[in-house]
């Protein structure tokens, strides 16, 4: 998706924190082979930004809730730099009450996370730029629009 300068200066991006941890060791523990308490899980601060598609999780947090790189992706920077980063699976993300499983890309540089778009419509949010938060479209259920 292409920008103008205009349309960059409309977006806006504010910080919320949230939950993410290991889906496996989520997976685990609903099958009793694991204890509540030994699920990798971590709050981190995260950038909403519905210019951004994907979740992007700091190398240090990938790292701490143990998520394997299953393959790599060419990523594009806003300055239009390039690089290949590494792709983790697994990633169960709880913001505001509402959880999904997500894929995340890897930035070895990043101190905070990046929501993109993918999230934020999968858990159904709105993202309201004045007040600087996200608002789930229904506050009882996230909707799913079938044709």
């Amino acid at each position: 998706m292409i920008r103008s300068r205009q349309e960059n200066k409309k977006m806006s991006r504010f910080s919320v924190d949230f939950e993410v941890a290991n889906n496996d060791d989520m997976a685990a523990v609903r099958r009793g082979d694991l204890e509540p308490s030994k699920v990798r899980r971590l709050t981190i601060a995260g950038i909403v930004d519905s210019g951004a598609a994907r979740l992007v999780l700091p190398k240090r947090v990938v790292e701490q809730l143990g998520l394997p790189v299953t393959e790599y992706v060419k990523v594009k920077y806003a300055d239009g730099r390039t690089a290949k980063r590494p792709v983790v699976q697994g990633v169960h993300v709880e913001l505001q009450g509402r959880r999904s499983i997500f894929k995340a890309t890897v930035e070895p540089k990043r101190d905070t996370a990046l929501i993109g778009a993918i999230v934020l419509e999968d858990l159904d949010f709105l993202v309201d730029c004045e007040k600087q938060q996200l608002v789930p479209r229904d506050p009882k259920f996230i909707v799913s629009e079938i044709e």
